[in-house]
């Protein structure tokens, strides 16, 4: 009875004692990967968002409904490509030098990219409905004006979740007895903040941010394509071309559900085991193993979205093309003009050859 006594106890401490230890983390590889997908994000929205604002401002001459949603969305992507510098330091270095204020707002722009990326698609994605769906009762809802109110209200949801979760965070900071202590930002939060303050973050953004817009997508998209099985399909402008509606339907949901489900899923089960209520050692490999991928995915919809400027809207198209007839057009001008001076120069060397000629002739025969 005493030996059971024992057995038991030991037992009760042992599950104690494994309760209590921590995971060993698998996630030390992400670093590296945040440097190399960062810059190459960096690089190519960079230059793909300040052609998509060129084109915007300079060239598009005929705005709607949709370009105004996409014009908003470029301003959200430069927004956070312009913040990545910072963070990519801080992935090389390991430490943020730069302050608590500058990583609560870098942490605000990530938000603000992320839903409102998300929000503005589904903007897109339900005045695609609109127009296909109920062509003609949508005419009064389809105007530039309730466009930019769309937007406005967009921006406002956005901001203020997204302000209010970063001014919500707070830098962390690793103490380490062979140097000063680093100041990490965006990470290493401790298991009381996330079951205080983060998991409830993470139920609001992931309701509103992406449960309630991915299933707006999805009934606009099916409906759209049901309405493109009708023989009698219509829109304001006649016959639907329905080759180019299939293909911004498949970019944009090919393009939305590779960016962003990966890592809202990944997020959710990041939040259970963080807070506890999923647990196990291998549950938590998994999870910060995916953690970074899905993060890197999730980035790059700032390199995705000027794919969708184009595949989406056909006055974009025109004006490229436009655009790079009247190249054409230029470089065919000056390649005549090059050949026209040759010819000239080539004339005129062939009259001054003959002239020689004849000179050297007249002499020869004096």
């Amino acid at each position: 009875m005493y030996n059971s006594t024992l057995e038991t106890g030991s037992i009760s401490t042992l599950i104690v004692s494994q309760t209590n230890m921590s995971c060993i983390k698998s996630d030390g590889f992400k670093y590296s990967l945040y440097t190399y997908v960062f810059s190459t994000v960096f690089i190519i929205g960079l230059l793909s968002n300040m052609a998509a604002v060129y084109i915007f401002l300079c060239t598009l001459k005929l705005r709607n409904e949709t370009t105004t949603y996409m014009m908003n969305l470029v301003v959200s992507d430069l927004l956070f490509v312009l913040s990545l510098p910072f963070r990519i330091f801080y992935f090389i270095k390991r430490d943020w030098p730069f302050g608590r204020m500058l990583c609560q707002l870098s942490v605000s722009v990530f938000y603000t990219n992320m839903y409102g990326s998300i929000l503005f698609l589904t903007c897109i994605s339900v005045d695609r409905f609109l127009a296909i769906v109920h062509p003609f009762r949508s005419q009064t809802l389809r105007t530039k004006r309730n466009a930019k109110l769309a937007c406005c209200a967009v921006w406002v949801l956005v901001l203020s979740g997204s302000l209010a979760t970063g001014f919500l965070l707070d830098t962390t900071s690793l103490n380490s007895e062979s140097s000063e202590p680093s100041i990490y930002c965006f990470e290493n939060f401790s298991n009381n903040q996330w079951k205080s303050s983060l998991s409830k973050v993470v139920v609001f953004i992931e309701t509103v941010g992406f449960l309630i817009p991915l299933l707006l997508n999805i009934f606009c998209t099916v409906s759209v394509l049901l309405t493109l099985r009708q023989p009698q399909a219509i829109s304001r402008g006649g016959q639907i071309n329905k080759t180019k509606i299939l293909r911004m339907i498949v970019v944009h949901i090919l393009i939305f559900c590779f960016c962003f489900i990966p890592y809202n899923i990944n997020l959710v089960f990041y939040a259970l085991v963080r807070t506890k209520l999923l647990r196990g050692c291998a549950a938590e490999s998994v999870v910060r193993t995916i953690y970074p991928i899905a993060l890197c995915i999730a980035v790059s919809n700032c390199c995705f979205d000027p794919i969708i400027y184009y595949f989406t809207s056909e006055t974009i198209q025109n004006s490229i093309k436009r655009k790079s007839m009247a190249v054409f057009k230029g470089n065919t001008l000056c390649d005549g003009l090059r050949t026209d001076t040759l010819l000239i120069q080539s004339t005129k060397q062939r009259i001054l050859n003959t002239l020689t000629d004849n000179q050297m002739f007249r002499e020869s025969t004096v």
